[in-house]
């Protein structure tokens, strides 16, 4: 009888484990045939070259990560997992062709094709603090913290956050935070467990900012995973006591990836913000459908429809913003990178007299001309939403 038991058992989790290597590896199918066989940059994208004489202002970020270094030539830090190091890059982004009806082409979906990389130099962590410290001060800039997100290399990041800022033009210091991401499409657990090692470091970070430089504004933005990782930091500060370096933090989520209990969790630790945390949620994501498949079908935030009474609660009971940014336009069939046009939309709205209400907390929606539509949370966000 008992080993009929035990029979039983092993067939049933014989059973479930083919199941899940099947569910898993359709939707790692799925993902990889989205994401289509677009070479992806090289370290030869971070080799500096002559600056071109004329043309848009350069853009100079920073960069911070725990990767290891790579084998590549130039050596760009890799897929390893090691200690914080340094850099700081300069770009000089190539003038955007203009289209047939006269318009200037939107952004990239490979943005290494629109920037030349002028300087790289590898800093030391008091000269990074210095150099930072001088360029906030002397631009009276906020600093902003981008986080990748899945599958994503060092340069493809780099590249990212240079698309970012000149998306929004001169109004922050960029500092990548870049974690030791797999860079594979089959890398989903890999990077978790990546992302979960970067932990400490993004937190050391976020001290050391906010230790230096307390009369400013730091803004930190997590896309994807990334905005687990910012969550997941943000928590662990909270119940390290380190509240006056999470409250006036300005944080964005965009594409969250994770899951929408543990999104409650984390924001019932980390509470409501001095400014309200902003999230961006599209429901046609194709990654984050992916990844819900991949969680055995559970709904990820960032692909969360507008109306969605637990987004909603999490919202109202820790003072945040949501945006519904599904009529953004995307670079391409994923959908799941919609923040850069946002960004461009948001600082443009920001900068008009209607501006001071997109601070306040909330549900928003834009609209499929780019308008961006508001509602307090009660009846009126559920019919924003559609419902």
């Amino acid at each position: 009888m008992k080993n009929s038991s035990l029979s039983q058992s092993s067939d049933r989790f014989r059973a479930l484990a083919c199941w899940r290597r099947r569910a898993g590896s359709a939707s790692l199918i799925l993902l990889m045939a989205l994401s289509g066989c677009a070479a992806r940059p090289g370290p030869e994208t971070l080799q500096p070259v002559v600056q071109p004489a004329g043309g848009p202002a350069p853009i100079t970020l920073f960069a911070v990560t725990d990767r290891a270094p790579g084998a590549g030539t130039p050596p760009v830090p890799g897929s390893g997992r090691g200690d914080a190091s340094y850099e700081q890059l300069m770009f000089q982004p190539r003038p955007k062709p203009a289209q047939k009806d006269g318009k200037v082409s939107g952004p990239d979906a490979d943005p290494s094709k629109d920037f030349v990389t002028t300087g790289r130099r590898l800093m030391s962590a008091p000269a990074f603090d210095a150099e930072v410290a001088r360029l906030a001060r002397s631009r009276d800039k906020t600093i902003m913290v981008f986080v990748h997100g899945y599958n994503y290399n060092y340069q493809e990041a780099v590249f990212r956050v240079a698309q970012l800022s000149a998306e929004t033009g001169e109004g922050a210091v960029p500092i990548l935070f870049s974690w030791p991401s797999d860079a594979r499409a089959t890398g989903y657990l890999a990077d978790r467990d990546g992302a979960t090692y970067a932990r400490d470091d993004l937190a050391r970070l976020l001290i050391r900012l906010s230790e230096g430089h307390g009369e400013r504004q730091i803004a930190v933005v997590g896309h994807s995973m990334g905005a687990w990782l910012v969550m997941e930091t943000l928590r662990q500060l909270r119940l390290q006591g380190r509240g006056d370096v999470v409250d006036p933090l300005r944080v964005v989520l965009a594409a969250p990836d994770i899951d929408m209990d543990v999104f409650r969790r984390q924001s019932e630790v980390v509470g409501p913000l001095r400014t309200p945390m902003a999230v961006l949620v599209s429901s046609d994501d194709r990654v984050l459908g992916v990844s819900g498949s991949l969680s055995g079908g559970r709904l990820r935030v960032g692909n969360a429809p507008l109306n969605d009474p637990r987004l909603l609660a999490v919202a109202e009971q820790n003072g945040m913003r949501i945006f519904d940014i599904t009529a953004v336009p995307a670079t391409d069939a994923l959908n799941h990178d919609r923040y850069i046009g946002f960004a461009a939309r948001y600082a443009a709205a920001a900068e008009d007299h209607h501006g001071g209400g997109l601070r306040r907390a909330g549900t928003y929606l834009l609209d499929a001309t780019g308008r961006i539509l508001s509602s307090p949370f009660d009846a009126a966000s559920r019919a924003l939403g559609g419902s």
